[in-house]
């Protein structure tokens, strides 16, 4: 069996508010209370977690997407005029980028974390 990533903590100042913001952008299930945290589905295998806490660094999250999917998160980052940009120090500058043949983009969500939707993996020598 492959191993998966099962879920993650993605600490939160109102952990409703954050959890509904990556099910609207997204359109992830949002499947609500588990004990302390609030849960939304990213997909089969992998759940966020997210908890109030009162300090926290910014996180990075970067989520692999279809070219279709990128264009329908794309479009509701737009509806809700959520800054984008096409890196991670322009996260702000109203652009996609087209690296690795494919396309992406960094927003912030409403707890200042850097999210990311990418359309190709990165090409990496090893």
């Amino acid at each position: 069996m492959a191993i998966t990533l099962n879920h993650t903590i993605v600490p939160s100042c109102d952990k409703v508010e954050s959890a509904k913001f990556y099910s609207r952008i997204f359109g992830f299930e949002y499947v609500g209370e588990f004990a302390r945290f609030i849960v939304v589905r990213v997909n089969e295998t992998l759940c966020l977690d997210f908890a109030n806490s009162e300090k926290f660094e910014s996180h990075h999250y970067a989520f692999k997407v279809s070219e279709q999917e990128f264009d329908e998160i794309f479009g509701r980052l737009k509806v809700e005029n959520v800054k984008h940009g096409s890196g991670p120090s322009n996260s702000e500058n109203m652009k996609i980028n087209y690296d690795n043949d494919g396309r992406g983009v960094y927003f912030r969500d409403t707890n200042g974390h850097l999210l990311e939707i990418l359309t190709t993996d990165y090409k990496i020598a090893l």
